[in-house]
């Protein structure tokens, strides 16, 4: 066990200490840092931590395919978020487990908006280094969740890893011959694809819906956002916890507004199907959740409002003072 993976560790065991176990997940402290880009939580005996790599910016016109500006103006304007322009959160999660240190999605490496690529630093901060990483999972194989992978001069970035990707991207993005049946704005996936995955030659694993990827994580299909978009079911000793990975972008705007398409799905028909499915089944299951595009730490719950949902962030701020 390395140095690094000893500090993770004994911060995971400080955070236990601070929040008695019990058939939930429950929030406590950052372990390691008081920086509000980390947060850290159990979920049974499993240490989940939250990673912020910043975030983009876009117009807002634009955004969403089948609505206007201003309607989607008015929906922003209702959870208090500037509505001449867009910020879009990204947040990774690392899971440490009884004896793997799994990572979901890498972020954007550095690589995209001026204003992200702020994870690298935010895993020193917690204690992470990613040579200690076992598993990388991907939910799906847009750039922001990909970039991480390898540097900018194309070098592994998790020097060990086992890299998990689900079997339908794998076969989409993997094969010149769909760019032409692919959205235009998602074309650039298929060079980006072969780009971040050449390092990892041979380390590759491919998976498919309702496979266990490790005991107590559990793949779940939603796709649409892109050809095999997964979330992730976490279990352990009675608690649960969801990935919900791109569900939603932010969903003070696609969970209020379900049946919005965004410029970012693959199929938007099939991803408003998918988005209504998982929020409706964590809203009935009351479970812990968190999103890729959530306002960081970017967990908490969804409950139902109305014929659509809302997301009900942690209390990390009054846990924190307690």
């Amino acid at each position: 066990m390395t140095d690094t993976t000893r500090r993770f560790a004994l911060g995971a065991a400080v955070a236990a200490g601070l929040t008695p176990a019990a058939a939930e997940a429950h929030i406590c402290p950052p372990a390691l840092s008081a920086t509000a880009d980390v947060f850290r939580f159990r979920v049974g005996g499993f240490t989940v931590t939250q990673l912020h790599d910043g975030h983009g910016r876009r117009a807002v016109e634009g955004l969403v395919l089948n609505a206007g500006a201003d309607e989607v103006r008015s929906v922003l304007a209702e959870s208090m978020l500037p509505t001449d322009h867009y910020l879009g959160p990204y947040t990774v999660t690392v899971l440490q487990t009884a004896d793997k240190l799994v990572m979901f999605d890498t972020g954007t490496g550095g690589q995209a908006a001026p204003t992200a690529g702020r994870l690298a630093g935010n895993m020193r901060a917690a204690g992470i280094d990613p040579a200690a990483i076992d598993m990388v999972v991907i939910s799906h194989c847009h750039q922001d969740h990909i970039h991480g992978l390898a540097t900018a001069e194309g070098r592994a970035v998790f020097e060990k890893a086992e890299i998990l990707l689900p079997e339908l991207e794998w076969a989409w993005w993997g094969d010149a011959t769909n760019e032409g049946r692919s959205p235009a704005g998602q074309r650039v996936n298929f060079a980006n694809f072969a780009r971040r995955f050449a390092p990892y030659n041979g380390r590759v694993r491919r998976y498919g819906d309702g496979a266990e990827l490790l005991p107590g994580v559990r793949a779940i299909a939603a796709y649409g956002h892109s050809p095999g978009h997964t979330v992730f079911q976490i279990s352990d000793a009675g608690a649960a916890f969801m990935l919900l990975a791109d569900i939603t972008h932010r969903p003070e705007l696609f969970a209020r507004r379900p049946d919005y398409t965004s410029v970012f799905d693959f199929d938007g028909a099939a991803a408003v199907v998918s988005r209504r499915r998982i929020l409706d089944m964590v809203a009935t299951d009351r479970v812990l959740v968190a999103g890729y595009h959530f306002p960081f730490p970017a967990t908490g719950n969804i409950a139902r409002e109305g014929g659509a949902f809302r997301f009900h962030p942690a209390d990390w701020t009054g846990l924190r003072a307690g």
